[in-house]
């Protein structure tokens, strides 16, 4: 399969790296080679079975806007342009391109967000959520935090959900959900060691999309994922 990485930050280049260990064929994008999307017209992207987005809310829209024009499939791991997703949906679902997106594309984030939602059904606690990242980080909260707060909300509807960000150094990322009464308190914690994380569950998420046409949240998505995984499938 042949992946074209938009993005030579630091996420983007773990995902070439681990999409080349899996086997792939990787062609890779530097924003400044693509400003305004202009290097992505057809002849130039023949041949690319799926496009993988890791660079900044602005560059993400005019990326899936030329991609999804052209009928052709991405996963977009970028976050903080999330208020563009019906124009998103509508042109995938129009010209017949695929989409994957996520606030967080690590495998183990995805089990904080179920854990999340079963922590949430505790009565008689009050919940807030802290999230860490480095301090170039353009948006706060983090697409994950707030991902995180969808979850609670859900099922506690009308809660008021405190989030806080800090932006330290070069912290790749950490997430804390907290849970609070008068007579106990409970954390669920994660924190990135490496962006490796990211890059697997985003190639991963590419082997999956590739040749299919549609939009999926990568949340929904994960089980099939996993199945894929295990062994003898």
């Amino acid at each position: 399969m042949l992946l074209l990485v938009l993005g030579k930050g630091k996420t983007g280049s773990v995902v070439a790296e681990v999409a080349r260990e899996r086997g792939h064929s990787v062609r890779v994008l530097d924003q400044a080679e693509n400003r305004g999307a202009a290097a992505l017209t057809a002849p130039a992207v023949a041949g690319v079975d799926v496009f993988v987005d890791f660079t900044n809310p602005d560059a993400a829209v005019e990326n899936m806007r030329a991609i999804l024009a052209l009928g052709c499939r991405i996963v977009v791991g970028t976050t903080g342009w999330y208020e563009k997703i019906d124009e998103m949906k509508a042109l995938a679902l129009r010209r017949g391109g695929g989409l994957v997106y996520g606030a967080n594309f690590s495998l183990g984030v995805q089990q904080l967000f179920r854990l999340t939602e079963q922590l949430a059904h505790l009565d008689g606690y009050n919940f807030g959520i802290v999230e860490t990242h480095h301090a170039s980080k353009v948006d706060a909260p983090s697409g994950t935090a707030i991902t995180l707060r969808q979850i609670i909300e859900a099922v506690r509807p009308g809660m008021h959900i405190e989030v806080t960000s800090h932006r330290v150094g070069e912290v790749a990322g950490e997430h804390v959900v907290k849970a609070t009464s008068d007579w106990d308190a409970l954390e669920l914690k994660h924190v990135t060691h490496s962006r490796r994380g990211f890059a697997l569950g985003a190639v991963r998420a590419a082997e999956w999309l590739a040749g299919q046409s549609g939009v999926w949240d990568f949340r929904e998505i994960f089980d099939q994922l996993q199945v894929r995984n295990r062994p003898g499938k």
